[in-house]
C-alpha cells in the first residue's frame, strides 16, 4: 500500500492550523502504514506550534512537526520534500495550511496516480481576489518565455507528486530558494513527465492574515528572473 506524506508549510496561522489539521488528517486512513501529516512551523510567533504539539498528544499520532530552517514558504516547502523524500514516502501532497484548498477533491488526484507521476491542481478562479490571478497569469506567461513550456497554473498549493519524480529535481535549489513549486511545475512539463492537470476551487483565507502581499510578490517576481535565466542555463534534453 502506497505511503502518503501530506506536507504543508505554516506561518502563524492559530486560526486555520487545528481545523486544517481535523479536515486533512483523516485522508492518511487507508494509505500506507508510514503515511504521515507533516506540517513546517518554523517561525511562527503566535500558537500555531503549541496547538499542533496539543493535538499530536491527542490521537494525532501520525502528525509531525519540523520545525528546523527558515521561517520563509520556499525553504520550507523544500524542507518538506526532502523530509519526505528521506523517509521513504511513495507520493508527497503539498497543500496550504490557511484553509484555501478544499480536501474534498484529495481524491480525484488520488485515484489518478496510477496514471500519472504528478498531478497538479489549477485554479480557474481565485478566491483571494483578481490582483493574485492576474500575477498567476503573468507568471505563467514568463514561464512559457523563459522555458518554452505552457503550463495552467505554475504554482497551485494541491500538488501530488511522486517522490522519486520529485527526488531527480530537488537537488537543482538552492536551499533558500523561495518559489520552488514554480520550477517543479516547469521541470515538470519540460522534461516530460506523465503530468495532469485538474482543476480546484481555490477559496478565501478562512482566518487569520496573509503574511504575503502584492507588493513582496512584486519584489520577490524581479528578483525570480534572474533566477529563471540561471535555471533555464541549465536545462539539458
Amino acid at each position: 500500500m502506497d505511503n502518503l506524506y501530506i506536507v504543508m508549510p505554516a506561518y502563524n496561522e492559530e486560526d486555520n492550523i487545528e481545523i486544517v489539521i481535523k479536515q486533512w488528517y483523516p485522508l492518511l486512513e487507508g494509505k500506507g502504514e508510514n503515511s504521515r501529516l507533516v506540517i513546517a512551523d518554523s517561525g511562527c510567533v503566535d500558537s500555531t506550534h503549541e496547538i499542533i504539539e496539543n493535538l499530536k498528544k491527542n490521537g494525532y499520532s501520525k502528525l509531525k512537526t519540523f520545525s528546523k530552517g527558515d521561517r520563509q514558504h520556499g525553504p520550507k516547502v523544500l524542507n518538506l520534500y526532502k523530509y519526505a523524500i528521506k523517509n521513504k514516502a511513495d507520493w508527497i501532497f503539498q497543500t496550504d495550511s490557511d484553509g484555501q484548498t478544499n480536501r474534498d477533491e484529495f481524491n480525484r488526484f488520488w485515484e489518478s496516480r496510477n496514471d500519472y507521476d504528478v498531478v497538479l491542481g489549477y485554479r480557474p478562479v481565485r478566491g483571494d481576489g483578481k490582483d493574485r490571478k492576474f500575477v498567476e497569469n503573468v507568471v505563467c506567461l514568463i514561464v512559457r518565455l523563459f522555458f518554452g513550456v505552457k503550463v495552467k497554473d505554475a504554482n497551485a498549493p494541491f500538488r501530488l507528486m511522486k517522490t522519486d519524480v520529485v527526488n531527480k529535481y530537488i537537488g537543482r535549489f538552492p536551499k533558500d530558494y523561495n518559489i520552488p513549486n514554480i520550477i517543479f511545475t516547469t521541470f515538470f512539463v519540460y522534461y516530460k513527465e506523465k503530468v495532469l492537470f485538474l482543476p480546484i476551487t481555490f477559496m478565501p483565507r478562512q482566518g487569520g492574515k496573509n503574511s504575503i502581499n502584492i507588493k513582496s510578490i512584486v519584489k520577490i517576481g524581479i528578483r525570480a528572473l534572474g533566477d529563471f535565466y540561471k535555471f533555464r542555463k541549465g536545462l539539458k534534453e
